[in-house]
């Protein structure tokens, strides 16, 4: 809490296990367990299109004092509900098919499903929690900006690859050759896992925009919910507050976003999974694009797209907007020490969980543990390894073409692919 206000940090983009490739464990039981360990204030429900989990949504929630958020009947009341979900549109644009996804923002679970009603007419809402709907991006906004002003909409995870407003495939140029006539009713725009603030900064075209930042997550595992955020200063914590301090860009009240280094993403560098090879935008340009391997088309990555698309040069930081600070998940941070595949191992929990006891969330061990407190409760390596994320001194190795980075926590010196976290804007004026 600051000066009196409220400390809120928000996860607005998940899925419900009614979306493909999402963990079945994804109830809001699961969901409300794990966004407490992380350390979240809000959590969006996604999927509300999907009829079941709607269903679903009206027998366990309940709305907070009139604040348009919602907690669980029967939970600890200490997470809130936010009515989310994310819309993927096919349609034509000037004699090419583009593939947009939309997360929408809804202040009741009355206005989300006027929202369905309104879209099953353009596909079938209950084949996935995440629908395909056969609308352009500018009709979808008509749309549910048609059922209340207060709805919010903006482009999800805007450079990836194959579906979003800015990807390399399907996708456009500009956020306003995208939605059109209805682009003045877009006020935000996530980042994904493979940029961060620093990199959309190179684009004056993006100038007007809020850039928010969320997980997509699948899983309720501490690895994925929150492994991307919004970190808000309020007043009060209810829908209004913080969809009006996206629409303003209000900086006083989002204060930063939480990211994950965008290396780390799954489509930072341009690559071909199958042959194993990435490289950095110069060298990918270099070869035209084309693996040296198998002489196929790569996969262009999100730091080439953005510099295809920029006008402006690296390090650029307009001045008043949210800042940033890169994280990477404790669980994948202590898997890294013990040098050990996979996060989920019971080595791995069994640490996890001293430290979140000891210091309340997972969050509160990142980024606000004392460092002599965290050394007096971890190993000198993880809190070395947890000081040096804070203090971006960790290197990734990055990600390409569906493979995630790879984090060196303690890296050797040299190496053409090492990456630094890259955050400029440190903890302490946030804290």
């Amino acid at each position: 809490m600051w000066l009196g206000r409220l400390r809120v940090i928000a996860d607005l983009h998940i899925h419900s296990r009614f979306s493909r490739a999402t963990s079945q464990s994804m109830n809001l039981e699961e969901i409300d367990r794990y966004a407490q360990i992380k350390g979240l204030s809000v959590v969006g429900t996604g999927d509300f299109t999907h009829p079941l989990w709607m269903s679903e949504l009206k027998t366990k929630l309940e709305m907070l004092d009139e604040t348009g958020l919602y907690v669980l009947r029967s939970g600890s009341r200490r997470v809130n509900f936010m009515m989310t979900a994310e819309i993927s549109t096919i349609f034509e644009f000037l004699g090419k098919t583009r593939k947009v996804h939309h997360v929408v923002l809804s202040p009741s679970m009355e206005v989300a499903e006027q929202i369905s009603d309104r879209l099953k007419r353009f596909g079938d809402l209950s084949a996935d929690g995440r629908p395909t709907l056969n609308v352009s991006a500018s009709e979808l906004v008509d749309e549910v900006m048609g059922t209340s002003s207060e709805n919010l909409i903006f482009p999800a995870h805007a450079w990836t690859p194959w579906f979003s407003v800015l990807a390399a495939n399907f996708g456009f140029d500009s956020v306003e050759e995208c939605y059109g006539d209805a682009s003045e009713k877009i006020f935000a725009l996530e980042t994904g896992l493979s940029s961060d603030p620093r990199m959309n900064w190179r684009l004056s075209r993006l100038d007007r925009y809020t850039l928010v930042s969320n997980s997509d997550s699948h899983s309720a595992w501490p690895w994925r919910i929150g492994r991307e955020a919004n970190v808000f200063e309020l007043d009060n914590a209810s829908f209004n507050e913080i969809t009006d301090a996206v629409r303003k860009k209000d900086s006083s009240r989002l204060r930063f976003t939480i990211e994950t280094d965008p290396a780390y993403g799954k489509y930072h560098w341009t690559g071909h999974r199958n042959c194993g090879v990435s490289m950095p935008p110069r060298q990918a340009i270099a070869v035209k694009n084309i693996c040296p391997k198998c002489h196929r088309p790569l996969t262009r990555g999100v730091e080439q797209r953005v510099e295809e698309l920029s006008d402006r040069p690296e390090g650029y930081h307009p001045q008043g907007v949210p800042g940033f600070v890169s994280l990477l998940p404790l669980s994948e941070l202590i898997a890294a020490v013990l040098n050990v595949e996979q996060p989920s191992s019971p080595r791995v929990w069994q640490i996890y969980n001293r430290l979140v006891s000891r210091f309340g969330s997972e969050y509160d061990v990142l980024l606000y543990s004392e460092p002599e407190a965290l050394r007096g409760a971890a190993e000198d390596d993880l809190a070395d390894a947890i000081l040096r994320v804070r203090e971006n001194r960790v290197k990734v190795i990055p990600g390409y073409d569906g493979v995630y980075g790879r984090i060196e926590i303690f890296p050797h010196s040299g190496g053409s692919q090492e990456r630094g976290a890259m955050s400029d804007t440190g903890l302490d004026q946030f804290i």
